[in-house]
């Protein structure tokens, strides 16, 4: 037999097709497979795990069907102290069912650093090295001195300390400086829309003082407080207004943004000592 009539006869076509066939089955079989095997469309938003506890976590995770590891310890007063400091994926980031996300945990014990020498140091630089040392920033006190915004003593606990004293990571530092021997000031920060962190550095950074922050009640959990945001400050913010150098802002936060107003209001400071604050 030819050839030709080989590639013409029913016994070739006939097993070219049935080899036609079983080629698209394995192909739709292996793309079936894959689809399995990746889970695709299948991915789900990582949730907030920033603020909880591990049975917190466990609860989670297992609702929306992921794993969790913890690699790594932070010391942080951002939340207390055995709750979730970092996560990675970020909250909101897509991944797949029972993908591992990664989790930083503020350590139970808080480590020890050394007091750094602030004294004679400009208020700018005494910041910074505060913040680099592990120790956090607490009240500026301002006394008539030649110096303007010149370290003077440097306290915890009111009591004044020594470079080189070791203090727990975290430790709250307040500063004693010049104001000169005139009656200095200084203009008001806009703070609407700032987390609490960015609003108090630029609190110091204006010479100021951040004497208490209130929530409202869309705030109920650790996290909550995180994300809050300024809604409302007092002394407002105005184009002019100043205020003499180590004087009190108040800050009233939220996570709910329609409460962010075009004008803000006035508060009385004579309402804030009596508030209290939610505990996490």
């Amino acid at each position: 037999m030819s050839l030709k009539n080989f590639l013409l006869s029913k016994i070739f076509l006939k097993n070219l097709a049935l080899a036609v066939v079983i080629a698209i089955g394995l192909v739709i079989l292996l793309l079936i497979s894959l689809n399995f095997y990746t889970r695709h469309g299948q991915a789900r938003p990582v949730p907030d795990f920033t603020g909880l506890n591990l049975d917190e976590v466990g609860m989670l995770a297992r609702k929306n069907r992921l794993k969790f590891a913890i690699i790594d310890s932070v010391y942080t007063s951002n939340v207390p102290r055995g709750y979730i400091a970092e996560q990675n994926p970020r909250p909101g980031f897509k991944v797949k069912k029972w993908r591992n996300i990664i989790l930083t945990i503020n350590a139970f014990h808080p480590e020890m650093v050394a007091m750094p020498d602030l004294v004679d140091l400009p208020k700018r630089q005494a910041l910074a090295l505060i913040e680099s040392s592990g120790l956090k920033m607490g009240e500026l006190r301002y006394i008539p001195d030649l110096s303007v915004d010149v370290v003077i003593r440097q306290l915890l606990n009111e009591r004044e300390i020594t470079a080189g004293d070791s203090l727990q990571k975290g430790s709250v530092i307040d500063l004693v400086l010049g104001k000169g021997l005139s009656n200095l000031r200084t203009p008001v920060p806009n703070l609407s829309g700032m987390t609490l962190e960015p609003a108090r550095n630029r609190i110091l950074g204006a010479s100021l003082n951040l004497r208490t922050f209130i929530y409202d009640n869309t705030i109920r959990s650790g996290s909550d407080s995180i994300k809050a945001f300024v809604y409302r400050q007092n002394p407002e913010f105005r184009e002019g207004l100043t205020l003499q150098l180590g004087s009190d802002i108040y800050l009233w936060l939220t996570i709910d943004s329609a409460k962010l107003p075009g004008e803000p209001e006035i508060m009385v400071p004579d309402t804030i000592p009596g508030a209290e604050l939610p505990e996490f």
